[in-house]
């Protein structure tokens, strides 16, 4: 079995792979992987993991590379150093797990092709607690050899569904944008009902667990992180997932709207809320922060009795 490889050990690549790793162990198989901070990987290393100290590297070991990256610009610079590194690509996968643009999935699939490489999109949906369980939902498309090729790597290994949008890359890239688009209305729903909860005296307990029963596991995991303080964490930890992230998510999906004609309402309130949640409390925040808005809006403190209080 050909090599793979790994870029990218932010809250979500690491807990990613990690379960590719223990998989790959069980095959007497080793990970090579690289990161900006390459101490992100230890935990990885102590499994078997092998550390290299560039991209480009881990491109001339292996066959199946995954990246995993905060935005398009990591991507492109990845790819780009890949093309000048002077090894040969030919017959290479690349398999991106990132939220970008499909514009960058496609600019991506033509360098690659030149070089008779082939890349998936392989976005996917979940945070990360999913993340660690190895139940996300990946949205793969690009050529179906390849997809066959890597799809073994993903089921019951790091994911718990694969959806198969096609050859065209950019499709999975647009679903797992259009998808956003639920997830971040569905953040700021259930902060909504969070603070007309608190304001009116019916509380935040059984408004939590109407929410969870009623409205399913993500809509109740999403109230958890307002009503535990995870939306405005320590400033020595990192957000499960971070608002800057959530807002380019937001950008693209608006982005893309306006090119064809779609209203997205609530998802530009949403973005403003988290936009205006930044302003305030900084970087260190998760993409549920529209939250603590929220209830400055309500008259309350930012925020609440379980998240840090201040600083940026």
């Amino acid at each position: 079995m050909t090599r793979i490889g790994w870029y990218g050990l932010g809250s979500m690549g690491l807990a990613m792979a990690t379960n590719l790793q223990r998989h790959l162990a069980k095959k007497s198989l080793n990970l090579v992987y690289s990161n900006r901070t390459m101490a992100r990987g230890d935990t990885l290393k102590t499994l078997g993991a092998v550390p290299e100290s560039s991209f480009e590297k881990v491109v001339a070991q292996c066959g199946i590379i995954f990246t995993m990256v905060s935005n398009d610009s990591v991507l492109q610079h990845l790819i780009s150093s890949a093309l000048r590194s002077g090894h040969p690509l030919k017959d290479k996968i690349f398999v991106d797990c990132s939220t970008v643009h499909p514009a960058t999935v496609g600019l991506t699939v033509s360098k690659l092709r030149e070089q008779q490489a082939t890349f998936l999109a392989a976005p996917v949906f979940g945070g990360n607690p999913i993340a660690v369980d190895g139940k996300l939902v990946f949205a793969i498309a690009g050529p179906h050899a390849a997809k066959e090729t890597v799809k073994p790597l993903i089921q019951d290994v790091m994911g718990r569904k694969v959806i198969d949008c096609g050859e065209d890359a950019s499709k999975s890239s647009l679903l797992k944008i259009a998808g956003n688009i639920v997830t971040v209305n569905l953040m700021e729903a259930v902060g909504e009902a969070q603070v007309f909860a608190e304001r009116t005296g019916l509380g935040t307990g059984p408004m939590e667990e109407l929410i969870g029963e009623a409205f399913g596991a993500v809509a109740g995991g999403y109230s958890k992180r307002l009503t535990t303080g995870a939306y405005a964490p320590s400033l020595d930890s990192r957000p499960g997932f971070g608002v800057s992230l959530a807002i380019k998510d937001a950008n693209h999906a608006l982005a893309i709207a306006e090119e064809h004609d779609v209203q997205l309402p609530g998802l530009q309130i949403a973005r403003e809320n988290m936009v205006a949640a930044r302003e305030y409390a900084g970087e260190c925040l998760d993409s549920s922060s529209m939250y603590g808005v929220l209830r400055q809006q309500a008259g309350l403190e930012f925020w609440n009795e379980k998240s840090r209080k201040g600083g940026k």
